[in-house]
C-alpha cells in the first residue's frame, strides 16, 4: 500500500509532463514507426506518415503565431514553420521529422531555462504561509488561515515556522532567520515588545507574538506581491528580439532564395531555412532578464520587471533624497557640552535617566549614547514630560529637566552658535534650577554613500543631484561631505517631480524612502525605493525596493542590470551570428537537411546556456568593488523637541 501511494505523485507528474510536452514522445513513436516502414521496404509509407505529422505540428505552430499576430506580437516561428513545410515537399521528411522533435524539445528546455533563472524569485513565493495557530483565551490553540488574523490576535509560531504576519514578540526572548527579509545571514534576537517580521522564521523554541498588522499589510505579503510582479513581467527587451527577428527573417529567406536561384535545386532552399529558427530571438532576452531578477533577489532587491535592469544598465544621472538615504535618518550625539563643573558622563547618564521612560525619537537616542557609553542610567520618580517641549524627572534625589532652551529657563549661557550649527539640533539641561549644558545631536552620512556615489560615477552615471526638502543649509552641508554639487533644497514633492522631469540626461534614477518620495520615484525613469521598512507608498511606486538598509546595494543592483543586459545582446547577436554562418554553409550545398536541423538545435542550447550566465556572479573586479556597508535600522521622526 505504501509503495502504491508514493507512486502516484510521480506518474501524475510524469502524465503532466507528457500531456504539455506531447509531441516529443509522439514524434519519437512517428520516428519509430517510419524506421520500421522503411526497414520492411515501404519507404513510401513512411514518408507519408511523417510528412503528415509534420504538416500537422506545422499547423498548430502557424495557428499560434497567428494568435499572436491578432495579439500584436510578431510569430518569430516563421522561419522554422517554413522549414518543416519546404523539407516536406522536397521530400526531405527526416528532416522534417527532426525539426518538429527539436521545436518541441526546445519549448521543454525554454520551459526548464525559465524556472532555473527564476528559482530565486520563487523561492520567497514557496515560503509564504497559509495558516496561522491563534491562541485562545482558554490558552487554546486554533489553527486559522491567514487572513482570519486580526490586529491584537495572540499567535503561535512554532520552532522552524515562518511568521505569519507583523507583531510583536510577547515572549520574553526569540531567535529568528530574517534572512530572506532582510538578508541578515545570523539569526536575530528579540525580546518582548521587539517587532517580529512576518516571513521571518522562528529558532528552536516556541514563542508567541501578538498581531499588529494583518496578513495583506503584513512586511513579508508585501515582498510576495513586489515578486510576484517581478515574476509576470515581460521586459522590453524581448520586445526588441522581436524586431530583430523581421530583418533577420528577411536575410534568412534571402539567402535561401539566393541558394535555390544559384544552384536550381529546391533542396538548397530547404537545407538553408533549416538553419535559419529564431530560436536565439525567442530564448536568449526573457532568460537572461529572469535571470537577472533572480540575481537581485538573492541580493535583497526586488526588481519588478526586466525593463527596468535593461534601462538601470543605461542610466546617466542618479538623484537622491537626504534624509533617510544619503544619512541614516535618526539624529545621533555628536557633541556634548557642560556647564558648572558637570563631566560628560554625568550629564549625559542623568539626561538618559531622565529620558528613559520618554516615548520620543530623541529620548531613545539619548538613552541608546548613554547605553553605548556604558554611563550610568538611574532609576527615576516624578517623570514629567511635555509635549513637543521637554522632561521633567526626579534622578537620584536631583530634579532634572530636559529639552528645549525656553523649556528649561533663561539662564543659559555660552557660545550657543557651536551648539545650535548647521543641521544640528541641541538639547538643554538643567540640574537643580542650575544651567548644566547641553548635548548637540545630528544626522550622519552614511559610511559608505560616498563610496557608493563614487562606484555609480566609475559606472557610468555621468550627473549626481541631491534633492531634499531640507533647508539649503543643511542640504549643503551633508552634499559637501559627498562630493554633490548639483543640490536642491526646500522641495515639496511637486518640486521633486519638476526636477526629475526636467533632467536632460537620461535615464533618470530617483533614490528615495518616504512617503513624499512616492511621487518623484514614479515620476523617474528608475525609482528605488530604500529600505526593508521603507514606507509602502515609495515601494508600490519605484521600480525597484532594496529590502536591506545599505545604499551600496544601489551600485550592486546598476552592476547586475549592465552585466544582464549585456549577456541577453550577446546571446541574441551571438545566435544569430551562428545561424547566419550555418545557412551560408547550407548554400553551398554540404549541410544536409537532417544534420542542420540538429546543429541549429546546438545553437538553440548554446544560446540558452549563455543566457544563462546572467544568473552566475561576475568575476571581474568591478563586482569586487561593492561593498557591503553597515546596516542600520531607521525611524522616522514626526516632531522635535529642541
Amino acid at each position: 500500500m505504501t509503495t502504491t501511494i508514493e507512486a502516484r505523485p510521480a506518474e501524475s507528474g510524469m502524465i503532466t509532463v507528457m500531456r504539455r510536452y506531447w509531441a516529443i514522445p509522439v514524434a519519437l513513436c512517428v520516428g519509430m514507426a517510419g524506421l520500421i516502414l522503411f526497414a520492411v521496404g515501404r519507404p513510401e509509407s513512411a514518408q507519408w506518415l511523417i510528412s503528415v505529422y509534420a504538416l500537422i505540428i506545422a499547423s498548430i505552430y502557424a495557428w499560434r503565431m497567428v494568435r499572436k499576430l491578432l495579439h500584436g506580437h510578431l510569430g518569430v516561428d516563421l522561419l522554422a514553420l517554413a522549414a518543416i513545410v519546404s523539407t516536406v515537399i522536397v521530400a526531405e521528411y527526416w528532416a522534417s521529422l527532426v525539426i518538429v522533435l527539436m521545436l518541441a524539445g526546445g519549448q521543454a528546455l525554454e520551459d526548464y531555462a525559465g524556472r532555473r533563472a527564476t528559482r530565486e524569485l520563487s523561492a520567497l513565493l514557496a515560503r509564504a504561509p497559509v495558516t496561522a495557530h491563534r491562541l485562545g483565551v482558554d490558552g487554546s490553540v486554533i489553527d486559522v488561515p491567514i487572513d482570519d488574523v486580526s490586529r491584537g490576535d495572540a499567535l503561535v509560531v512554532r520552532p522552524g515556522e515562518v511568521v505569519p504576519v507583523d507583531g510583536t514578540l510577547i515572549s520574553s526572548f526569540g531567535s529568528f532567520d530574517e534572512s530572506s527579509i532582510t538578508g541578515e545571514s545570523l539569526p536575530v534576537e528579540h525580546s518582548t515588545g521587539s517587532l517580529i517580521l512576518s516571513g521571518s522564521v522562528n529558532g528552536d523554541q516556541a514563542v508567541t507574538m501578538r498581531a499588529t498588522e494583518v496578513a495583506a499589510e503584513s512586511q513579508y505579503q508585501h515582498i510576495v506581491a513586489l515578486v510576484q510582479s517581478a515574476a509576470s513581467s515581460r521586459a522590453p527587451m524581448v520586445r526588441l528580439a522581436d524586431r530583430y527577428a523581421v530583418p533577420f527573417t528577411a536575410v534568412a529567406f534571402a539567402i535561401a532564395a539566393a541558394a535555390w536561384l544559384v544552384s536550381g535545386d529546391a533542396v538548397r532552399f530547404a537545407e538553408v531555412l533549416v538553419v535559419a529558427t529564431p530560436c536565439p530571438l525567442l530564448i536568449a532576452a526573457p532568460v537572461a532578464f529572469i535571470a537577472g531578477m533572480g540575481r537581485t533577489a538573492r541580493s535583497g532587491i526586488i526588481v519588478k520587471n526586466g525593463g527596468v535592469l535593461e534601462r538601470l544598465s543605461r542610466v546617466k544621472t542618479a538623484a537622491f533624497d537626504k534624509t533617510g538615504t544619503l544619512t541614516y535618518g535618526t539624529p545621533v550625539v555628536v557633541a556634548i557640552h557642560t556647564a558648572n563643573q558637570i563631566s560628560e558622563r554625568e550629564l549625559l547618564g542623568l539626561v538618559a535617566s531622565a529620558e528613559q521612560y520618554s516615548s520620543h525619537i530623541l529620548a531613545a537616542t539619548l538613552v541608546s549614547a548613554a547605553t553605548e557609553r556604558d554611563y550610568p542610567i538611574q532609576p527615576a520618580t516624578h517623570v514629567t514630560e511635555t509635549t513637543a517641549n521637554g522632561v521633567t524627572a526626579t534622578v537620584g534625589g536631583r530634579q532634572i529637566v530636559v529639552g528645549k532652551r525656553s523649556f528649561i529657563g533663561s539662564e543659559i549661557d555660552g557660545d550657543l552658535a557651536v551648539a545650535e550649527g548647521v543641521g544640528r539640533m541641541a538639547v538643554y539641561v538643567a540640574i537643580d534650577g542650575r544651567y548644566a549644558g547641553c548635548i548637540v545631536l545630528a544626522d550622519r552620512v552614511r559610511d559608505n554613500a560616498a563610496e557608493t556615489l563614487a562606484q555609480l560615477s566609475r559606472l557610468g552615471i555621468r550627473r549626481t543631484l541631491m534633492l531634499t526638502g531640507d533647508q539649503a543649509a543643511t542640504a549643503n552641508t551633508i552634499a559637501a561631505q559627498l562630493a554633490i554639487t548639483d543640490v536642491r533644497a526646500d522641495c515639496l514633492p511637486d518640486a521633486k517631480v519638476a526636477a526629475v522631469q526636467n533632467i536632460a540626461d537620461r535615464p533618470v534614477m530617483m533614490v528615495g524612502d518616504g512617503v513624499n518620495d512616492a511621487p518623484v520615484l514614479a515620476a523617474a525613469d528608475i525609482g528605488v525605493a530604500m529600505g526593508a521598512k521603507g514606507s509602502t507608498a515609495a515601494s508600490e511606486s519605484a521600480d525597484v525596493v532594496i529590502m536591506l538598509d545599505d545604499i551600496s546595494l544601489i551600485a550592486r543592483t546598476v552592476v547586475i542590470a549592465k552585466h544582464t543586459t549585456r549577456i541577453a545582446r550577446q546571446a541574441i547577436l551571438s545566435g544569430m551570428v551562428l545561424s547566419v554562418g550555418l545557412m551560408l554553409v547550407a548554400t553551398l550545398g554540404v549541410l544536409p537537411a537532417v544534420a542542420g536541423a540538429v546543429l541549429q538545435e546546438a545553437v538553440d542550447l548554446f544560446t540558452i546556456l549563455y543566457a544563462l550566465r546572467a544568473v552566475a556572479e561576475r568575476s571581474e573586479s568591478l563586482s569586487q568593488t561593492v561593498t557591503s556597508g553597515t546596516c542600520r535600522g531607521r525611524t522616522t521622526s514626526t516632531g522635535h523637541r529642541a
